[in-house]
């Protein structure tokens, strides 16, 4: 084995690392665009239960369904 197979393999390792961590970014961003999305349906529904008054009309529960918000 010689130097420049030495610094070919610490680059494909290099670049290997920095594409999983982009992966994980996505996955990380992704996770909470869908939390972020349940959060505010959760609260406009919170809202319509509510009268004009501040009397809440019936109780809403969350929504338990794990299917993708897009």
């Amino acid at each position: 084995m010689n130097v420049d197979d030495l610094v070919q393999e610490r680059i494909a390792a290099a670049a290997a690392r920095a594409e999983a961590a982009k992966r994980r970014r996505a996955a990380f961003k992704a996770a909470r665009q869908r939390g972020l999305a349940a959060r505010h349906a959760q609260k406009l529904r919170n809202l319509s239960a509510r009268t004009t008054d501040g009397t809440v009309t019936e109780t809403v529960t969350a929504d338990t369904t794990t299917e993708e918000i897009q």
